[in-house]
């Protein structure tokens, strides 16, 4: 501390430790520290002396003043002008001259310490000013939390540069202000001319729309030739209008309620929750593509299905250049701030296997969540504080300030492109009416809505600017209003003489061969066999490893007896029926996508896709090394997330159909974390959307003893979501039929979703296995007959699904019980109600039909079933089950297998121990009488 004794503490040793690094290498310090050194040694002759009582006070304020520099970057957004509507909170310390040890009396005093912000050696009042245009007016900046000292310096260099001021071209402010009269006007339309119809208008932030219309532009400028967009209601009509270029005569029919037919085989969707697509050209001749994905009311949800459009995109249209399109997300404060699922989705932003290169995260910030005030939303000061999580800039604008948000998003645009981060535009605005425009805003927010309604428009705000400025002509704003307003009521004549619209769905882009499906598709299943020279020699690549690398003995083991099924027994197990499924589909140039938990071992030990070398971290994987021709394999364990993967993974097999995508759940029951996504999106877009999807679900199910959180994959919630079609749920039995079941999704013209209910204790059963023949022909089995009795002994027929198929079989066999026969469902849903019926014909002396599961009887297929079968020639059939519960299962182990015992001795009506009455009379359903 011999140079700066004479400063306090803390301040001297960061300070001579710059110095001493200053001194070996002036270089090793920023910039601006630089030419206070400079200065200093200057000031003291170039030879540094010991620092003594009469060191200038002029060096310790050099120091202030970059504190007060600091201070300005660091917290100048506590003190901004960006609250159109309301007081800002008090934040202390503030940044008055005092609290850096500075007073009025030095303001006319040069300070070297200007060098910092770019103007030199200057006097500490233009220092001020420079900082209080930079960082306290329409723009508070939150980026000083970054850690690369190349992007700080690079932001601060661009905002200080122009002290956050945009200076646009009259031009460019005329294309804001038609982009500006086109948001209000419209608006204002609506709501004079469909009085009492919801359409959560985006009055008060209508600065949002010639914000995008220049993002476009600017993004098309560096290199983006897609922008995919997800938004909640708030203003996504008039996105889709004034944004998207959906045709006002469209919008307006759709108000008229023009797009109902009695034909149309879809729901359809309340007109705010609609997505689009379509090509836009910008000033300079380049075509934009820009998609606005559909989504739900729950508001956050599409996050991650955009983001899982956008990286199918990066890796099927782009070849893995995520420079050349951006998703934008649009938020609502309240919910951005509440809703898991943002930080799920955030927590994605670096991760190798989700990655989009950055996303636009826009937030309109209305100050209220429906009618909670924005202080008992949350405890954060903002509602963009997750953007820390991943060391995001925020850009906090005031939405009356519609250049600054244009120059604001302009310069998050500019950093995406470079940085490939996320960036945060906060648009403090307001709601001009309550939350659905019926709603009386003033029940609950009585001051805030007296100033809201005195308050001038944003278009009323820029008009006002203009004319000052000398900018706009006398009248152009109203004539451009005129004009604009007119023409709207054309677009609405021409929309109340439409009588009929049409329901036929055309697909385009990558889905330009798809079609929709039809009843008649589901009746049997296609050939989805593989020659037994191709699948055998796929599975010589899947089960071989590098000689030159060094794996676990465990490994070694495991796949030298996956080697001898191919090279020997000609029998596969689950894994290896996997593996092959996979394999024979990158041979023929299907991609292939697998994430989840733990899903390149396996959560049960079985898939071993990824190895890992016994003495380095470096991996191989056997599906990415079939031949140099071969799609790509992608599989990727991901972060602990559910809601976020699955939404994100059924993005991604929205944007293309031509990949397997698939999820897999570490336990099936794990998926109700995810339960919006499947409501929402899996089981009912088709319906309200007409988007088709092929996502697999691959969800481990069976009755083990594990209790409840690891038994069940809630199969009943899945069946009540089926109709129309809109899935399949399968449980399979055999190896070879999950084989079909997964190729089957390519050989069909058409997607969708598929959900699987994937083994545990099966995945090493000896009897749970396929011969080689049951891969070289045929395809999928909906329903799998008994083979091991005659049809004319037959006298009860067992339906059964999954793992309890084993262990009726085994008891089946252990008993010798030739009366009984075990007909297997392996697809739930389509219910193959024709193929149960033509099983059942065969058995002619069968009187008495039953289904029977591990699940409780209210749970498990049996609810759906019971409905589905009530009107057909099986409507006598009868279950066996536990008992009905509020849990999945027992958490006693000897309690499950007692249960278990019960079931399969009731399956067989064979003679019943009394500890098995009693223990049946307290755990299994009584439909069957115990006596």
């Amino acid at each position: 501390m011999d140079h700066f004794s004479y400063l306090n503490g803390a301040n001297a040793e960061y300070i001579e430790s710059l110095y001493q690094s200053y001194q070996k290498d002036p270089a090793s310090v920023e910039f601006g520290w630089q030419k206070f050194f400079e200065g200093f040694d200057f000031g003291r002759g170039s030879e540094p002396a010991a620092a003594s009582a009469d060191t200038p006070e002029h060096f310790l304020k050099e120091v202030n003043v970059l504190n007060l520099i600091d201070g300005y970057r660091t917290r100048g957004h506590l003190f901004t002008h960006t609250n159109p509507v309301r007081e800002r909170r008090k934040h202390l310390p503030t940044l008055e001259l005092s609290n850096f040890g500075l007073s009025d009396a030095d303001l006319e005093t040069v300070f070297n310490a200007g060098v910092e912000i770019g103007i030199g050696p200057a006097k500490l009042k233009d220092i001020i000013s420079l900082l209080e245009q930079t960082y306290k007016r329409s723009i508070g900046a939150e980026f000083k939390f970054l850690r690369t000292p190349e992007v700080l310096s690079w932001l601060q260099e661009k905002m200080e540069s122009v002290r956050n001021t945009p200076n646009f071209s009259i031009e460019e402010k005329k294309r804001i202000l038609t982009k500006l009269n086109q948001a209000v006007s419209f608006e204002n339309f609506l709501g004079t001319k469909f009085l009492g119809q919801k359409r959560f208008s985006l009055e008060g932030a209508e600065a949002l729309i010639p914000a995008l219309d220049s993002v476009i532009e600017k993004g098309a400028d560096l290199g983006i030739e897609e922008f995919v967009i997800g938004m909640a209601h708030r203003g996504r009509l008039n996105v889709l209008a004034n944004i998207m270029q959906k045709t006002y005569k469209d919008i307006f029919a759709e108000f008229e309620g023009k797009g109902y037919s009695a034909d149309s085989p879809f729901g359809g969707d309340v007109k705010y929750h609609l997505g689009y697509s379509t090509d836009v050209n910008t000033n300079d001749g380049k075509s934009v593509h820009l998609s606005l994905c559909p989504n739900p009311s729950h508001l956050e949800t599409v996050n991650s299905v955009v983001e899982g459009m956008t990286r199918s995109k990066i890796d099927f249209k782009y070849g893995g250049d995520n420079a050349r399109i951006a998703p934008i997300l649009i938020h609502g404060d309240a919910s951005i701030a509440g809703q898991g699922i943002v930080y799920e989705v955030i927590q994605m932003a670096g991760l190798e296997g989700y990655k989009t290169g950055g996303t636009i995260h826009l937030i309109i910030n209305n100050q209220i969540g429906f009618t909670t005030n924005y202080k008992d939303a949350r405890t954060s000061t903002y509602c963009t504080d997750i953007a820390k999580v991943t060391l995001s800039p925020v850009f906090h604008v005031n939405g009356d300030d519609v250049e600054a948000l244009v120059y604001a998003i302009n310069l998050a645009m500019e950093y995406r492109q470079k940085y490939r981060n996320d960036v945060f535009i906060d648009i403090l605005c307001y709601r001009r009416f309550g939350h659905n425009e019926s709603d009386e805003p003033k029940f609950t927010q009585p001051l805030l809505y007296k100033t809201i309604e005195k308050h001038p428009n944003p278009r009323e705000i820029y008009v006002q600017q203009l004319t000052k400025e000398g900018k706009l002509e006398a009248g152009l704003a109203k004539e451009m209003e005129k004009e604009f307003r007119a023409m709207l009521q054309e677009r609405l004549n021409e929309a109340k003489e439409v009588t009929t619209t049409s329901t036929e769905v055309k697909f385009g882009g990558a889905w330009a061969d798809m079609r929709m499906a039809t009843p008649n598709d589901f009746n049997e299943s296609p050939d989805t066999s593989v020659k037994k020279s191709t699948l055998l020699e796929i599975g010589k690549r899947v089960t071989s490893l590098p000689a030159d690398k060094k794996f676990f003995r465990k490994i070694e083991k495991l796949f030298d007896e996956r080697r001898k099924m191919v090279e020997e027994t000609e029998v596969f197990d689950w894994a290896m029926g996997e593996q092959l499924a996979y394999g024979t589909l990158l041979a023929e140039g299907k991609r292939v996508r697998l994430s989840g938990q733990d899903v390149e071992r396996g959560t049960f030990s079985h898939r071993h896709a990824v190895l890992t070398l016994e003495d380095s971290e470096e991996e191989y994987i056997p599906l990415a090394n079939l031949s140099d021709q071969q799609a790509p394999f992608d599989i990727y364990n991901s972060h602990l997330s559910e809601y976020g993967v699955l939404g994100f993974e059924y993005g991604y097999a929205m944007a293309n159909p031509n990949a397997l995508t698939i999820w897999e759940a570490q336990f099936g029951d794990f998926f109700n974390g995810a339960q919006i996504v499947i409501d929402q999106y899996i089981a009912s877009a088709e319906t309200k959307w007409q988007r088709e999807n092929g996502l697999v679900m691959l969800l481990p199910h069976g009755y083990e003893g594990q209790g409840p959180e690891h038994s069940s994959a809630r199969i009943e919630r899945f069946m009540e979501l089926c109709a129309d079609y809109n899935m399949q749920v399968v449980n399979c039995t055999t190896p070879a039929n999950f084989f079909h079941v997964l190729r089957r999704q390519f050989k069909r013209d058409f997607r969708k979703p598929l959900v699987v209910f994937s083994p545990k204790s099966l995945l090493r059963h000896p009897q749970c296995v396929s011969p080689l023949a049951d891969f070289t022909a045929g395809g999928f089995k909906e329903v799998i007959a008994d083979q091991h009795v005659k049809a004319g002994d037959v006298k009860r027929v067992i339906f059964c699904s999954g793992k309890i198929y084993y262990e009726l079989a085994e008891k089946q066999k252990a008993d010798q019980i030739k009366n009984v026969a075990i007909v297997r469902v392996e697809q739930l849903y389509p219910t193959p109600v024709e193929q149960m019926e033509a099983v059942v014909k065969k058995y002619k002396h069968a009187d008495d039909i039953v289904w029977v599961q591990e699940e409780p009887e209210n749970m498990g297929a049996w609810p759906y079933l019971l409905r589905r079968l009530r009107k057909t020639s099986l409507s006598h059939i009868d279950v066996i089950s536990r008992k009905e519960s509020s849990s999945t299962a027992t958490g006693y182990a000897k309690q499950h297998a007692n249960q278990q015992a019960y079931i399969l001795a009731k399956a067989f009506e064979t003679q019943v121990s009394e500890q098995e009455k009693k223990i049946a009379k307290k755990s299994v359903n009584k439909v069957f009488s115990v006596d």
